[in-house]
């Protein structure tokens, strides 16, 4: 717990830093993939910091997070397949014989269910609070398709750091308050709502 509030506490003293266009750059990028503190940490100070730059901050954060999530997808593709979709790797063998309800059956069902929502399921990382580097890694270890996965990766994360900047471009300190408490659970339930919508949506047309 102290090593994260020391995470915690020294990312968000990077926003009094010079370049903190390259410390927002890096730390969504590595955020992605394997660094435990989410960008929204450095992007609400610096935007605060400077609210004329808030989309410029967000762009870049998109922008790094969608580079760190291709990434994170091959990682996980690289370390679970030698031949994807078709033959394993030995660390994925290794799973599936010494890890306890690993098995192939329970990998293809999952995986199935990847499929049928691979979408939803990054989209839904990408915009809410879930860490953006479990779904990352996970969408390549279930060679999920990667146009699907780009598309959802761009539009869950640009949606989530422009609307934040947009908060603070408009309603300055005022609006910090609102966004560190209660910002995430409405993302949570806006996702809800949205894919609910488009579940009706498919039940009617269907």
């Amino acid at each position: 717990m102290n090593l994260f509030k020391n995470l915690y506490n020294w990312v968000l003293g990077l926003s009094n830093k010079k370049n903190g266009e390259y410390s927002i750059s890096l730390l969504s990028f590595s955020e992605s993939f394997f660094f435990p503190i989410p960008p929204d940490v450095l992007l609400i100070p610096l935007c605060l910091g400077n609210r004329r730059k808030s989309f410029y901050f967000a762009f870049l954060c998109s922008f790094s997070s969608v580079i760190g999530g291709i990434f994170g997808y091959y990682i996980g593709k690289v370390l679970w397949w030698n031949l994807p979709g078709i033959e394993y790797s030995e660390l994925a063998n290794l799973f599936f014989k010494y890890v306890p309800g690993v098995t192939i059956d329970s990998f293809h069902r999952i995986k199935s269910l990847y499929e049928q929502w691979n979408f939803w399921i990054v989209f839904t990382a990408g915009f809410t609070p879930i860490p953006f580097k479990l779904i990352t890694i996970s969408s390549g270890t279930f060679n999920i398709n990667f146009f699907m996965f780009m598309i959802a990766s761009m539009l869950s994360r640009s949606a989530r750091f422009f609307l934040l900047a947009t908060l603070i471009y408009i309603f300055g300190e005022k609006i910090r308050f609102f966004i560190e408490k209660y910002f995430n659970l409405l993302a949570i339930l806006f996702t809800i709502l949205l894919i609910a919508g488009f579940a009706v949506i498919k039940l009617l047309i269907d």
